[in-house]
């Protein structure tokens, strides 16, 4: 039996992917905790979700920091005080600078509302359907200092619906976004995902036999 392990979670804002995951950790009985919820923004409303289910909660608020290295290294001295085995970016909005990212390397996972590599960055909903793309979708990824580019874990498809508006796409590729990332950091959880020259294999994709 893996010991438990310790998941901490930032947002900045409401936080539905944190929620979903605590969600899921605790149905499926996961051999780790969410040992802390932390935030750039003392007013996310994912906070009270996280202390109304027992997780601890802190906030570093970015403006009260002259630097963006500033705020990273007190960032990053909340999530140390909490020993995480994984760190789950759940809309976070903030560029992290390459040296917080190299502390956290291969213990860090993103979602983005995209089907990368397809638009990186904001705006993806509004970008697929100019593009008139067909299918949209989410990707869970490990984080890397270049932004949404880390080695990917999962995707989920959704298609372009006639008449879809940036809400409705947006809304759509949310409710399969609570699904696909507790499934992905399940995998991390379980030791199921490994990383190769950029390549993580695990259960969605078996390493090749030959």
């Amino acid at each position: 039996m893996a010991a438990m392990k310790n998941i901490v979670i930032l947002i900045s804002g409401r936080g539905s992917n944190m929620e979903a995951v605590v969600r899921a950790a605790q149905a499926e009985q996961w051999p780790a905790r969410i040992a802390a919820v932390i935030s750039n923004r003392a007013d996310a409303k994912g906070l009270e979700f996280a202390a109304a289910h027992g997780i601890a909660t802190a906030v570093v608020p970015n403006k009260d920091y002259a630097s963006r290295e500033a705020f990273d290294a007190a960032l990053a001295e909340a999530i140390d005080a909490f020993a995480p085995d994984l760190v789950v970016l759940a809309g976070f909005m903030r560029i992290l600078t390459p040296g917080f990212v190299e502390r956290y390397a291969g213990r860090m996972l993103n979602i983005h509302p995209s089907l990368l590599p397809h638009f990186p960055g904001l705006h993806t909903h509004e970008a697929a359907l100019a593009a008139g793309h067909a299918q949209h979708g989410a990707t869970v990824h490990f984080v890397t200092a270049e932004l949404d580019h880390g080695p990917m874990v999962d995707q989920v498809a959704v298609p372009v619906l006639p008449g879809d508006t940036a809400q409705t796409l947006s809304a759509r590729v949310l409710e399969q976004e609570h699904v696909l990332y507790p499934r992905a950091i399940r995998w991390f959880i379980e030791d199921k995902l490994q990383v190769e020259d950029g390549q993580v294999y695990g259960p969605h994709h078996p390493r090749p036999t030959h």
